[in-house]
C-alpha cells in the first residue's frame, strides 16, 4: 500500500500551521471576491493551479517570493495575507487601498474619527485659523492669543524670519517649490516648539497636501468662512487695492478660488461663519467656540 506524501504543514509547530491555514483561507476569499478561478489566478501570478490548491487548503508552505506574486496578481498588500485572524476584516484590504489613495485632509479626518483621543493629544493646545485672505485670521488670531494668553504666530511672518528675507524675495529666489519647503519646515518647527499657540496660515496652504495634513493632524483647526465679496472688501478696507488693480475679472477669480478650496476648508474641525458680522461679534463667537471646545483652556498642557 503506497504511503501518502507528508503534508507541508505536518512538520510545523501549531502556530505556524495555523498561520498557513489562515493564509490559505484568506487567499481563497480574496480570489473568489474578485471573481478569479484558480486557473485564472494561476495565469496572472505564474503559480500553478495545483500549488494554489495546496496553499488554499493550508497545506502549502509558501515562499515569500510566491506570496508576493499572488499579492501582486490580486492587487493586495502582502501583509493582508499574514495578519492574525483577530486583526483581519473582510473589508480591510479595500479600506486600506482607499486610505492610501485619499488626500491628506481625508486621512486626517479618518484618524480623527477612529482614534480621537490620540489625535487630541497630538493637537495639544494648538489652534490654527485657516481661510482666504480677508477672513480675519491675523486680526482674530492676535485677539485670541491675547485673551487666552498664548503665543500668536503668523506662519508667513515666521517663514520670513527664518529665511531672513521677504516672501517676494523667497519666491523670486527659490520659486514656489522652495517656498513650500520652507513653509513645511517652519510648520514643523512650530509644532515641535509650541504645545500651546494660536497660528494663522496662508489661504493656499490647503493646496499643499503634506503641510495641510500637518495642520489638520497637529492643530485644532477653525475655518473662518465668509463670502467672496466680503473677502474682497475686507482686503481693500485694509488698504490693499492689489486684488482689483488692473484686473476686471478679480471677483470672478476670487469666487473660483473659494469654490475650489471650499471642500478642503471644510475638513477643518470647526467652521465659524463671519459673514455679515463685525470683528467684535466674530471675536465673541470665536472666543466662545474655543472655550466650549476647551482648545486653549489653560497654560498647562
Amino acid at each position: 500500500m503506497a504511503l501518502a506524501a507528508p503534508s507541508a504543514a505536518a512538520g510545523l509547530d501549531l502556530q505556524s500551521a495555523a498561520l498557513l491555514r489562515s493564509l490559505g483561507t484568506r487567499l481563497r476569499q480574496m480570489r473568489k471576491s474578485q471573481g478569479f478561478s484558480r486557473r485564472s489566478l494561476s495565469e496572472r501570478s505564474g503559480v500553478s493551479p495545483r500549488y494554489l490548491a495546496k496553499v488554499e487548503a493550508g497545506d502549502g508552505n509558501i515562499s515569500i517570493g510566491l506570496l508576493i506574486k499572488l499579492a501582486t496578481a490580486l492587487d493586495r498588500p502582502i501583509e493582508h495575507f499574514l495578519m492574525v485572524d483577530a486583526m483581519f476584516h473582510s473589508d480591510l484590504p479595500h479600506i486600506s487601498q482607499l486610505y492610501a489613495r485619499a488626500d491628506a485632509a481625508v486621512r486626517a479626518r479618518v484618524l480623527q474619527v477612529l482614534d480621537p483621543e490620540r489625535i487630541g493629544l497630538k493637537k495639544a493646545q494648538r489652534l490654527c485659523l485657516v481661510g482666504l485672505r480677508g477672513a480675519g485670521k491675523s486680526t482674530l488670531g492676535a485677539r485670541m492669543a491675547d485673551v487666552f494668553d498664548a503665543p500668536f504666530i503668523e506662519l508667513n511672518r515666521e517663514i520670513e524670519k527664518n529665511a531672513g528675507m521677504a516672501l517676494g524675495e523667497i519666491i523670486a529666489l527659490y520659486g514656489q517649490e522652495g517656498y513650500r519647503q520652507l513653509e513645511a519646515d517652519t510648520l514643523t518647527g512650530i509644532i515641535e516648539g509650541h504645545s500651546r499657540a494660536v497660528v494663522a496660515v496662508a489661504g493656499g496652504i490647503v493646496s499643499e497636501e503634506g503641510s495641510f495634513y500637518h495642520v489638520l493632524s497637529r492643530f485644532h483647526t477653525v475655518w473662518l468662512k465668509a463670502s467672496a465679496s466680503e473677502h474682497m472688501e475686507r482686503v481693500r478696507a485694509q488698504g490693499d487695492v492689489r486684488p482689483m488693480q488692473d484686473n476686471p475679472h478679480a471677483m470672478i477669480q476670487l469666487r473660483q478660488i473659494l469654490r475650489s478650496r471650499e471642500a478642503l476648508y471644510t475638513q477643518s474641525d470647526y467652521v465659524l461663519d463671519t459673514s455679515g458680522k463685525s470683528v467684535d461679534q466674530s471675536h465673541i463667537d470665536l472666543s466662545q467656540l474655543i472655550e466650549s471646545c476647551q482648545i486653549l483652556n489653560s497654560r498647562a498642557v
